[in-house]
């Protein structure tokens, strides 16, 4: 993302607090996109997921809150929101198991495409994770950065206790350090893009 409108944040915190950022990838982060491209692709080239990863991993899949069966061929629009998922527990998540056997018995809520919506603009769009992919990609995509917006952001940090605060070693604003404090005092574009890595010396 080269905007000049987007602000690069970099966060250095110890490593065993990564995880206290995982609730922005619940709630959604932002991915560029061509508008048209299929989630296979999405999930391939802008997450950098392979294939094995995806097929065995993410289990459940809603594109616009329709059920997903074919990645492949469902195409993603702009300001779509995906939410991907590891496998659910019971009935419902046998159900929503994307091409598992129950599948037909949601017919009514699943995602259909023919795979012809491209058009080749970028677009963008919000990607949710939870459960067991929150814990195995949030801290590859904290690292790697990961683009939100500056509400989403300032919410975020208004949530944390003191502790949190603390535990924040250093932070970079366009390559320059800034101060912990005072978060809402500082200038921010309305997005941003979010690096969190690990503190080597915590």
């Amino acid at each position: 993302m080269n905007d000049h409108r987007v602000a690069k944040l970099i966060l250095n915190v110890p490593r065993e607090r990564i995880h206290l950022f995982f609730s922005l990838l619940r709630h959604g982060f932002v991915v560029e996109i061509p508008v048209g491209c299929s989630i296979k692709t999405l999930l391939r080239n802008a997450l950098g997921l392979d294939d094995n990863y995806v097929e065995n991993r993410i289990k459940t899949i809603f594109l616009d809150a329709k059920a997903v069966d074919d990645i492949g061929t469902a195409c993603i629009n702009n300001r779509s929101v995906l939410a991907l998922s590891g496998a659910m527990p019971g009935l419902a998540g046998a159900t929503l198991r994307r091409g598992g056997p129950l599948a037909s018995l949601r017919r009514s809520i699943s995602c259909r495409s023919d795979g012809k919506n491209a058009s080749g603009q970028d677009g963008h769009v919000t990607v949710k994770l939870y459960n067991l992919l929150v814990i195995d990609l949030g801290p590859i995509l904290l690292e790697k950065g990961i683009l939100i917006k500056k509400e989403q952001l300032l919410a975020f940090f208004r949530r944390q206790s003191e502790e949190f605060r603390l535990n924040l070693k250093s932070a970079y604003l366009n390559g320059q350090q800034i101060s912990l404090d005072g978060w809402s005092e500082i200038k921010l574009p309305d997005m941003l893009l979010l690096a969190v890595k690990p503190n080597s010396r915590s």
